[in-house]
């Protein structure tokens, strides 16, 4: 990594991820950052699909809207935050994000959390995105 990019930080004192993420990462000076608020699967019509791998999806391509809107994409996401209501869906949640995005440079967690505004809802996902400065 060079100081142009965020850093992983994954020391070798202390276990493993467990999953595909980074314990840390080290953001240099001069980068830009963006937090998105939690995104919930929500169609731009309103529809809000039962199945949480489509909610999963919904959500993926709003912050993908989100990034593009800030000349950013998910190549400098340096955290997800991801809250499920049911430990079936972690798995679910893992897919699909694994099909926008490469690699483990990311600090990530996801909570189990008793439910949302709406009983619908079954994913949220906030980011924290950052890119040099130009």
């Amino acid at each position: 990594m060079t100081q142009d990019q965020p850093r992983p930080i994954n020391p070798a004192a202390i276990p493993p991820p467990l999953a595909r993420y980074s314990h840390a990462l080290l953001v240099p000076a001069g980068f830009e950052l963006l937090v998105s608020s939690g995104q919930l699967g929500l169609a731009p019509d309103g529809a809000i699909p039962e199945d949480p791998r489509e909610q999963c999806i919904l959500i993926f391509e709003s912050l993908a809207v989100i990034l593009a809107d800030a000349g950013m994409s998910f190549a400098d996401v340096v955290r997800f935050t991801a809250y499920v209501t049911d430990r079936a869906y972690f798995p679910v949640y893992g897919e699909v994000r694994g099909r926008y995005v490469a690699g483990s440079a990311f600090a990530s967690t996801l909570v189990i959390v008793s439910g949302f505004t709406r009983p619908e809802f079954k994913v949220e996902v906030e980011i924290t995105a950052a890119r040099r400065r130009d």
